[in-house]
Order: C-alpha cells, then structure tokens, then sequence
C-alpha cells in the first residue's frame, strides 16, 4: 500500500468560528446548523469511509474497486475541501464580515475587475448560472499572474481545474446553502451573502500566495 495513503489522517468536521445565529440576517441559524453539522459532516463521514475502502482495496490488489472509489472520493472529499473554506470565507459583521478589502487585494481587484462591486457583480451573475449544483469561486491564478472568477460543478474543488488556482473566496450555490430561508431565490442568496464575507481571509490567502509574483 503506499506509505501516503496508510499514513494519511481522518478527516474530521471543523469548528465553526463564530455561533450558528451570528451571520443572521444574511444566513440563517437554522441553515448554519443543517449546513454545518448535517451536510458537511456527511461528506467527512463519507470521505472518510470511502478513503477505509481504498485502503483496503488497494492491498487486495482489488483494481476495479480502486478505480469505482474515485468518484466517491472526489465527490465526498471535495465537499469537505470546500465547505472547510466556506466556513473561513464567513464573518459576523461585528467581527468585520462585509468590510472591504485592503490592499494588496483591493488594488489588485481594481486592476482586474474595474472595482469590488465590479467583482461582486460578476461573481453573483455567474454563482446564479451554474446549473443544478455548484460552487463559483474568486481565485489567483498563479499561472497568469491575475485574479479570476470561476465555477465548479458539484463539489469539484476550485485546483480541479488546476493546481495553479488558489481560492480566496468560495460560495456555495447548492440549495441546501439556501434554499430553507431564501426558496429557489439564489440571486437574493448571493446578493445577501457579501455582507457576512471575511475579506481578512481572502487578504491574507492572497498575500501569502504572491510574495514571490507582480499581480498587479
């Protein structure tokens, strides 16, 4: 078996920064308790279970099971990867969700997309075309030196798509995100949202991953 699987430890559910009530109006408490502790810790559950299979299938020399696991890995794990970001993209306004970014991200979204609202716009007009379930994300693109929004189907992370793009912000556009307090109005959801966003997180992320590039 290689060593990295047989080493690799649990996953386990997070906790949350802040209580269940304390993004309200923009999220309820009663979808930060579903979405929290009834779907992301099945995904953990899940991933974690299909991770024993591997294990084990792999040291049966079991190839057809190895390869069958892989979507359920993908799919499990990557709800966990992404809701472990979601949670940190989350701030009560108290605690400073919705301020602003500072720079070096403000001036960088400046040069990228003309301002933040021109962000925001772009974000929320793509977040409410994915189809069926998804996620839309703002990243660096550490290929091309630049920012970028992009969507994934499901509970694709955002480096599916490379492992080149870093997340600073993830929104999550399934409807158990919303559905309880906002019905199928996902465009109000993602309108709502930025006033709880944790720009800090998305600061910091970014100026870690650009000490050594010219983004602007």
């Amino acid at each position: 078996m290689e060593p990295c699987l047989e080493s690799m430890k649990t996953a386990s559910l997070p906790d949350l920064p802040y209580a269940y009530d304390a993004l309200e109006p923009a999220i309820s408490e009663e979808i930060m308790r579903l979405h929290h502790q009834k779907h992301h810790q099945t995904y953990v559950t899940q991933y974690n279970k299909a991770l024993n299979s591997l294990r084990s299938a792999m040291a049966d020399g079991d190839h057809s099971s190895v390869v069958k696991l892989q979507s359920l890995i993908k799919f499990n794990g990557g709800g966990h990867v992404n809701h472990a970001i979601f949670w940190k993209n989350l701030a009560p306004v108290h605690e400073g969700g919705g301020k602003p970014p500072h720079d070096p991200l403000s001036s960088a979204i400046d040069a990228h997309f003309g301002s933040l609202e021109g962000l925001i716009q772009k974000m929320n007009a793509e977040g409410a075309a994915v189809q069926g379930s998804g996620w839309v994300w703002f990243g660096l693109d550490r290929e091309l030196k630049r920012l970028v929004v992009e969507t994934t189907a499901n509970q694709d992370p955002l480096v599916t798509k490379g492992s080149h793009l870093v997340p600073l912000i993830g929104i999550d556009v399934w409807e158990h995100a919303y559905y309880p307090q906002y019905k199928n109005a996902r465009a109000e959801y993602l309108k709502n949202i930025w006033t709880v966003i944790n720009w800090k997180y998305a600061s910091d992320v970014f100026e870690k991953h650009t000490r050594d590039l010219d983004i602007n």
